[in-house]
């Protein structure tokens, strides 16, 4: 079987999941991973699917069109490539949090920051409501930080730019990290 990363945007409403898994389904897809979020007012999901060797992809772009198409969604399907050539090193799941003014390109810098240490982002959420309240404004990210690297380098650089941004950072392990959040 081969693999399709499919892409689903547009304005949020119930069924959009159900429309999509419906189409895959009925085409005799398999769902592999889905990763899915509200943005304001818009939906934004990923999805990996397994096609049946039977299926090409154009139709089935052509069936998610016209199923998606009248929801007023848009709809991107592309073939994945087999395995990758980057392989992750052996490393540990921490958790960033970043709280501060809005501001453009905080984002960037952070990012910018992380991957001049080779930290992998594997989740990021990040929710700007504008203005000076930091609680309004923060940046949560799930990374994997590399064993082999130099943890306290890597926290130093990375309070150092918080500080220069004006941001509150916070680094935990993601197990400390979920025990704590934890009720």
């Amino acid at each position: 079987m081969s693999k399709v990363i499919l892409s689903v945007v547009g304005h949020d409403r119930p069924g959009i999941i159900a429309a999509v898994s419906r189409v895959l389904f009925l085409n005799g897809c398999n769902i592999e991973d889905v990763s899915q979020s509200i943005l304001q007012t818009e939906f934004a999901g990923l999805f990996i699917a397994a096609l049946p060797k039977s299926l090409k992809i154009v139709n089935l772009n052509d069936r998610l069109m016209e199923a998606l198409g009248v929801m007023g969604l848009s709809v991107s399907l592309s073939e994945m490539e087999p395995s990758g050539t980057w392989k992750s090193p052996p490393s540990e799941p921490f958790i960033i949090t970043t709280m501060g003014a809005d501001r453009p390109g905080l984002v960037a810098a952070i990012t910018e920051l992380l991957a001049g240490f080779e930290v992998n982002i594997s989740n990021l959420k990040a929710v700007f409501r504008g203005g000076d309240n930091p609680l309004e404004n923060t940046m949560i990210y799930e990374v994997d930080i590399p064993v082999a690297l130099d943890h306290n380098l890597f926290r130093e650089a990375l309070y150092k730019r918080g500080g220069e941004l004006g941001l509150d950072v916070s680094l935990q392990h993601r197990e400390i990290f979920e025990a704590i959040h934890t009720v």
